[in-house]
């Protein structure tokens, strides 16, 4: 493990480093890259969904080379567990219009695409001129519905991951490194 975690009130608690945050710089850098080459002449729209993607969401569009405008829109699933409940919501709203605007969703993680699917099927009913996806980490082993993925940073194992956005009941979300969780911690047993 990396020196960070000893010196962590949370090492205890977690496993190991899946991806270090050297490696999420450099394909957060790669990502850039290619949105400003698709985007090219264009405007684009950055739609990050809370909290999840905030961290990621940031570090990309510092990235890009062509104009962005951002936006946020959060959604309920979760709850406390890990285990997506199926029922989407939006809890948050988009304060821009989309209609006619080249439109990218950022999204931290995709696992069963319930949420994914639920949010793209609302934004193409609002008529963007384009509606592309990317996401930090895809879970493909979990997918239940069939969600487009345009850009894609890693794909990752079915293990329970948290850091650089992503959290557990709202803790660790800080981490640099996106990290695996210890099964005790979130199947309620002590460390």
């Amino acid at each position: 493990m990396h020196g960070w975690v000893g010196h962590n009130v949370y090492g205890a608690e977690l496993e190991r480093v899946l991806l270090d945050s050297a490696a999420i710089d450099r394909r957060v850098r790669e990502l850039g890259d290619s949105i400003s080459r698709d985007y090219a002449g264009r405007e684009l729209l950055a739609v990050g969904i809370l909290k999840g993607a905030l961290i990621f969401l940031a570090d990309l569009v510092r990235r890009l080379t062509v104009p962005v405008a951002i936006d946020f829109v959060a959604v309920g699933s979760y709850g406390a567990g890990t285990e997506s409940s199926g029922a989407v919501r939006i809890l948050k709203d988009l304060e821009q219009d989309i209609a006619g605007r080249h439109v990218l969703l950022v999204e931290d993680i995709v696992d069963t695409g319930l949420t994914l699917n639920y949010l793209l099927e609302i934004f193409r009913a609002r008529a963007p001129a384009s509606l592309r996806v990317c996401v930090l980490l895809d879970k493909p082993e979990r997918r239940r519905v069939p969600v487009p993925i345009d850009y894609c940073g890693f794909v990752i194992p079915d293990e329970f991951v948290v850091g650089y956005g992503l959290d557990y009941n709202e803790r660790y979300r800080h981490l640099a490194d996106i990290v695996v969780l210890r099964r005790e911690v979130y199947r309620g047993s002590s460390v």
